[in-house]
């Protein structure tokens, strides 16, 4: 179900992650929320996960009467690939794309690596923990299986071993993103995660995009201050809600 930017659909990872018939929503407004509770109510939705935008003040304090719950605040930060030169790598590993084989490393760096992460699905106390962290494994491995023309997996190597990585794509010609970027928890404060970014930065400018996005949680101040380092800079923000419907 669509109305002009807001969007709301089955989810069916959700609902076979979790065991409960799920849905997810987009860019809600105030004025789609009576669309969307009905959209959940034909189809016997028991958890819902819906963004607005950090503007739609309004929006987020209507879903807070109705029994939504704040899990998260995303924001998303943009580079401008050509304004100033990307920076040369001064660190101490090898980015390179994954190779063939190498998909169940990735998968199970992931899963170590968002433990307990401070996302969303981890904020839901009616959510099994470990479940939790499965979810992320589970998007690093689709995203290396789906690898393609728009789409990469870049990796941080040390020694021949694998100590990061990053999950790229294309969302449209002029705009790259990194969608999941993570550093094994024994490598990390090493320069790494800086590599991986820049290594993303060259990847989004080969494909011809003039900008990279990517998004983090708010408290995640660590990773923001290696972003704004290399000329990110903040340019919008998502709340994410969790309602349940028993």
């Amino acid at each position: 179900m669509e109305f002009g930017a807001f969007s709301v659909s089955l989810s069916a990872i959700d609902e076979e992650r979790f065991g409960h018939k799920a849905a997810r929503a987009s860019m809600v407004s105030k004025d789609v929320i009576p669309e969307l509770m009905d959209f959940c109510a034909k189809n016997d939705v028991k958890f819902l996960i819906a963004r607005c935008q950090s503007s739609e003040i309004k929006a987020a304090q209507e879903m807070e009467r109705a029994g939504f719950l704040l899990m998260d605040t995303l924001i998303y930060y943009s580079r401008d690939l050509h304004r100033t030169p990307i920076p040369e790598d001064d660190g101490s590993v090898t980015i390179r794309p994954l190779h063939p084989g190498e998909e169940g490393r990735i998968k199970e760096l992931a899963q170590r690596m968002f433990h307990k992460y401070v996302g969303h699905y981890h904020m839901d106390e009616r959510l099994d923990g470990d479940k939790c962290d499965e979810a992320y494994a589970s998007w690093a491995a689709i995203s290396c299986v789906n690898r393609g023309p728009d789409s990469e997996v870049i990796a941080a190597l040390s020694e021949g071993s694998i100590l990061g990585f990053a999950a790229l794509r294309m969302n449209s010609p002029q705009e790259g993103e990194g969608v999941l970027v993570g550093v094994s928890p024994e490598a990390q404060k090493k320069g790494i995660s800086k590599s991986l970014m820049i290594g993303g930065l060259d990847w989004c400018l080969s494909k011809g995009a003039d900008q990279m996005l990517i998004s983090t949680q708010m408290i995640n101040t660590a990773a923001q201050k290696v972003w704004t380092r290399l000329g990110f800079e903040p340019a919008r923000a998502m709340y994410t809600f969790h309602k349940w419907f028993d």
